[in-house]
Formats: C-alpha cells, structure tokens, sequence
C-alpha cells in the first residue's frame, strides 16, 4: 500500500520510517512525503490513478490540511484516496469540519504508531 504523509513538521519523516522499518523492507507499505498541502497534490497529479492513502496534518502553513482534503475529495475521484486527517487538537469544531469533507478517519497527535499501524495493515 503505497501512503502520502502531509505534514509541515520534517521530523515525522524520520520517525515514519523508523516506526514502520519493518512493513516498508517486507514491502507492505511504500511511503510518500509532502511537506505542504501544495507539495503534495503535486505528487498526487504525477502518480495518476494509482490508489493511495494519505495521512495529513491539519494545521501547516499555507494551505490548510482541511482545504487539502476538500481538493482532494473534490479531484481525485477513481480510485478515490482514504484519507485520515491528523492533528495535535482533538477538537470537536476540526473533527466536525474533517468529517463533513470527507474524511475517512481522523487522528491525534503524538500519534499512537501501534493503533495506526493495524489500521494500515487491515484497510
């Protein structure tokens, strides 16, 4: 499964990869990186019609992990991406908004890699 991490902050690249160095040498699970919303709808027009899952901060400079999902849902329809928006507030208003969008799921931060990693294993 091939998974698009959005996220402004560098050092969670090292840290996917480290949580996941197991699942990524077996070859289960192929991770992209963005840091901004723009970065990564570039990478979603270049990888055409691949399926994919992405995981996006909501609060990053720029545009928005909200406004990211909104273009995402809006653009990319066949397969359409799973997308688990991810944030360091656990607030009803973002958790409201996120689903509206069409969210697919919706974490917090820190990020518990043990819960995440059986979401990704059994999607």
């Amino acid at each position: 499964m091939k998974i698009l991490v959005v996220d402004d902050e560098k050092d969670v690249k090292d840290l996917f990869l480290q949580r996941f160095r197991k699942e990524i040498r077996n070859e289960e699970l192929t991770f992209m990186f963005a840091y901004s919303g723009e970065e990564a709808l570039k990478l979603l027009d270049a990888m055409e019609h691949e399926a994919i899952l992405i995981l996006s901060d909501i609060n990053m400079p720029g545009m928005s992990g909200l406004e990211l999902l909104e273009k995402i849902k809006n653009t990319y329809k066949a397969p359409p991406p799973v997308v688990m928006m991810v944030t360091a507030y656990g607030d009803d208003e973002n958790f409201n908004t996120a689903k509206r969008l069409g969210a697919d799921d919706f974490l917090t931060k820190p990020v518990d890699f043990k819960m995440l990693k059986e979401k990704l294993l059994n999607n």
